[in-house]
């Protein structure tokens, strides 16, 4: 995808004007390449999981007879 692609992209999807888009300056991000953020590499990727998230939060109010 070309970078003014990307920008149209995002200006159509937030509403925002194709100059604003261009200003604030988005770029593709792979995840898996630990680099991509301008912040020091020695940190871990900065993911969560909302799904583990909301897994680790579902806890039971009452607790139930295990049978």
């Amino acid at each position: 995808m070309m970078q003014a692609q990307l920008d149209q992209q995002v200006a159509q999807a937030t509403g925002e004007d194709l100059g604003e888009v261009r200003f604030r300056g988005f770029s593709l991000a792979d995840p898996l390449t630990v680099c991509f953020d301008p912040e020091p590499c020695d940190l871990p990727p900065q993911i969560l999981d909302w799904d583990q998230v909301d897994l680790e939060r579902n806890v039971a109010l009452i607790k139930q007879p295990v049978l």
